[in-house]
């Protein structure tokens, strides 16, 4: 039976679909509680006068790698609120960090969320990677138009009955 993309039904496959084939929030009520780490990370390209302008503080809207972690904290805290489908969690603990590209220009930036529960953390560790990263370009855009974001993804998760993950 197709589905409502053209493509075959995968309700089997995949979590937030039930028998039927409509959405559903994942009951994890017979979950374990376990220590769970999930690691996102993304890309912020940019031309170099830019780069050189949040290096120097150089922004009246102030330090942009300040607003931008507490942003991605906010938006990791509030995923629930964002992602229809995700529960709201307990978090122990987020971090966003930045880094300078070593190809390119622009600044990468990697989030870790933690918590002790019975569902993983992927979702707020993204969510807080992306919401850095909207928050960057919309404190550099009026400098640069052309900023872009790439390569948001799961870098690792640890915790609960499915087996850890590594990007490659």
């Amino acid at each position: 039976m197709p589905d409502d993309y053209g493509g075959a039904n995968q309700q089997n496959k995949l979590s937030h679909i039930d028998e039927l084939g409509k959405a559903r929030m994942v009951d994890v009520g017979s979950k374990d509680v376990t220590d769970r780490i999930a690691t996102a990370g993304c890309e912020v390209h940019m031309q170099q006068s830019t780069l050189d302008l949040i290096r120097s503080g150089g922004f009246d809207k102030g330090d942009v790698l300040s607003v931008a972690r507490i942003a991605g904290v906010m938006g990791g805290k509030k995923t629930s609120d964002l992602i229809p489908l995700c529960h709201p969690l307990m978090l122990n603990q987020i971090t966003v960090d930045f880094g300078y590209l070593v190809e390119g220009t622009g600044l990468g930036i990697t989030t870790t969320a933690r918590t002790t529960g019975k569902t993983g953390v992927e979702m707020e560790a993204l969510t807080a990677a992306s919401i850095a990263a909207l928050t960057m370009y919309d404190m550099c855009k009026a400098v640069d138009r052309a900023m872009h974001i790439e390569n948001l993804r799961l870098l690792s998760k640890s915790g609960g009955k499915s087996a850890n993950y590594s990007a490659k």
